[in-house]
């Protein structure tokens, strides 16, 4: 038996934008249509045809895609809205046929792309649990034995025998999540739709995926959420404008998303011969990077492994020490922390610092920021004397979670920061 499932050569999906058709006729155009109509008829009768319409345009949502998938391999599926992933998805589930191109799927495949896909509005839940289960191939007995388990994963239990017309979004979500990862699919393929549920539902529908992982099973899961592609996914695949981009690890993919779509810096430059002469005081930023556990510049870091800001700045005149701050800011508009280069080295505060340029580094800890993006402000100045220079939000990064205390316990716990504290437990007596 190959290890490969999936394999998709040059694969690509066209679709022809039709002409918006108007729902009204004005006077105008009406007599214009009248008074021509002889005229194009004459031009038949002599041989000749009058224009055209201009032929529907059309658009590749996919173009020229080639990967493979093997057997227990989690792929994670990335990019832009409009990037072509759930066109992709829907070849792979073979709701639609691609242009060009072929794609082999070994194995039974279960779908979760969007809210509505896959059920029929008038039957109960439990019609459309066994209906989905049919269509999979599987038989009664089959489904007899997971119902029940289904069921409960979904928290639906009481309206199952429903019409699913009636449920609400996060309702339809939970028990479409349950049939199409309980009914033993060889393939399941996971669209954004988990963005649906509530949080509590998301970490069981991740740990589900990890389970279904586990197991052997293959996955192909859609997401933004760049901690979720980073835990689950062994591989990545990274689409932009319906082409693959990057093809590799999921770390690899991951960075190169927030590379490229993101576009956080992981490292800036300032240039101090494009600012007014008058601004230019005795203590100026030069540059400021994120490095990474490699000491690299890069614009995401690992929770388990932290990183440091390291920043440039230049003296020109003998001048008190200046005191160099940085503000961490996450994507909520909370500021997180502010530290200085003063705050272990109070001595500095009756220092004097000689002309010449300087670099200084802020170690930011392993397990101790949360999964997210970050920015950060420069501040220099003297304690309660004067302001130097000032860089607003002029470095960005993004911190990935490669298992993390809460990803490790499937908890979300509340908080700004997430410290790792070293506990001590004794037996008395």
């Amino acid at each position: 038996m190959s290890d490969i499932v999936i394999r998709a050569q040059h694969l690509g999906k066209q679709f022809r934008m039709l002409a918006i058709r108007e729902n009204y006729q004005t006077l105008a155009k009406t007599l214009n249509q009248a008074i021509l109509s002889p005229l194009h008829a004459a031009q038949r009768l002599a041989g000749r045809r009058p224009p055209k319409p201009r032929p529907p345009s059309t658009m590749w949502a996919l173009k020229d895609i080639s990967f493979e998938v093997k057997r227990g391999e989690v792929l994670g599926v990335i990019g832009h809205n409009g990037a072509g992933k759930s066109t992709l998805f829907k070849i792979l589930s073979r709701i639609t046929q691609p242009s060009e191109g072929y794609v082999d799927v070994d194995g039974r495949v279960g779908s979760l792309l969007e809210v509505g896909t896959g059920f029929h509005s008038e039957l109960t839940g439990r019609e459309n649990t066994y209906m989905s289960g049919a269509i999979l191939g599987m038989k009664r007995r089959e489904i007899d034995r997971r119902f029940d388990e289904i069921v409960a994963f979904s928290e639906v239990g009481r309206y199952i025998d429903t019409p699913v017309k009636h449920y609400s979004s996060g309702m339809y979500l939970r028990l479409a999540f349950a049939v199409a990862a309980h009914l033993e699919p060889e393939i399941l393929i996971v669209d954004e739709v988990l963005a649906v549920g509530d949080a509590a539902f998301q970490r069981k529908c991740l740990n589900k995926m990890d389970e279904v992982a586990s197991s052997g099973k293959t996955v192909l899961f859609v997401s933004h959420n760049m901690s979720a592609v980073l835990r689950l996914c062994h591989t990545g695949l990274l689409l932009k404008q319906g082409r693959a981009i990057h093809y590799g690890t999921a770390a690899e993919v991951v960075a190169k998303y927030l590379e490229q779509s993101i576009q956080l810096s992981g490292q800036v430059s300032f240039d101090l011969s494009a600012r007014p002469r008058e601004r230019v005081r005795d203590v100026a930023f030069t540059g400021a990077r994120v490095l990474d556990a490699e000491g690299k510049a890069s614009p995401t870091v690992l929770v388990t492994q932290g990183c440091q800001v390291e920043i440039d700045f230049r003296v020109r005149a003998p001048i008190r020490y200046p005191q160099i701050s940085i503000r961490l800011w996450n994507n909520q508009g909370i500021c997180v922390l502010v530290s200085t280069n003063m705050d272990h080295d109070l001595d500095k505060l009756n220092a004097m610092i000689d002309p010449g340029q300087y670099t200084t580094r802020c170690p930011l800890p392993p397990d101790y920021l949360r999964p997210g993006s970050y920015l950060i402000d420069l501040v220099a100045g003297i304690p309660n004397l004067q302001h130097l220079d000032e860089q607003a939000q002029c470095l960005g990064f993004e911190v990935l979670d490669d298992g993390s205390v809460d990803s490790q316990l499937a908890q979300n716990r509340p908080g700004i920061v997430a410290p790792v504290f070293s506990w001590v437990t004794q037996k008395q007596g």
